[in-house]
């Protein structure tokens, strides 16, 4: 069912991907500027609140957001399968092949936001996918996880975003900006945790994934 925002039309959806079903919400903004696909973090779900919000932060900007499940109830519930960056990267595959096909986001450049583990998946699928995907943010992610040579091809301007005070994270972020050979960026919010639950860090991210993809997914692709 559609349900109206004071930003962007919100739909339920289901995709399908190795015959599972994946619940995700649709949000589109009208002259919407792209869709980000979101992959959230470990032990996460569509439902995340803090996705959530750079959600609705994203719609406020003029640009749609697609908000889904990487695991169903049951396969959340193997830790293994939490960290199985490959299945989570080839669900995130999943729904940008969807997208593709939905009438009402089809014609949209399309860009990543990651969590945490749903970082390393973002930067994978777009490693996969080159430059039909135009821009990647990270938001207290493990880019790391994606691999060296994943890494290395990523072609999507992407921004890493980090907590001042998740010092382990900030170092293995730094490995991982080291290795993309795209457009890049690397902000330290200061003063902040790993889940940004501090005063206006959150807003920060926000504030920072907005710019980003309102620069890049309005941009034409970057050159092989």
């Amino acid at each position: 069912m559609d349900k109206k925002t004071p930003h962007a039309t919100e739909t339920a959806v289901t995709l399908i991907a190795d015959g599972r079903r994946l619940e995700g919400t649709l949000a589109l903004p009208a002259s919407a500027a792209g869709v980000v696909l979101f992959a959230h973090g470990s032990g996460s779900s569509r439902a995340s609140p803090r996705n959530r919000y750079v959600a609705r932060e994203l719609n406020a900007a003029g640009i749609g957001t697609l908000l889904f499940d990487l695991l169903t109830a049951d396969e959340d519930r193997d830790y293994a399968t939490r960290f199985d960056i490959a299945l989570l990267t080839s669900r995130l595959l999943a729904a940008t092949d969807w997208i593709a096909e939905e009438p009402a986001a089809a014609n949209l450049s399309v860009g990543y936001f990651g969590a945490s583990t749903g970082a390393a998946a973002a930067l994978a699928a777009a490693a996969d996918r080159g430059a039909a995907i135009r821009a990647v943010v990270s938001r207290g992610g493990r880019p790391d996880l994606a691999g060296a040579d994943a890494l290395a091809r990523v072609r999507a301007p992407t921004l890493l975003v980090v907590g001042g005070h998740d010092t382990q994270v900030i170092e293995l972020n730094r490995l991982a900006y080291a290795r993309l050979a795209c457009e890049k960026s690397l902000r330290i919010v200061p003063g902040a945790t790993h889940l940004f639950e501090e005063p206006g860090t959150l807003e920060q991210v926000a504030a920072l994934g907005c710019a980003w993809f309102r620069q890049w997914l309005t941009e034409a692709p970057p050159p092989a």
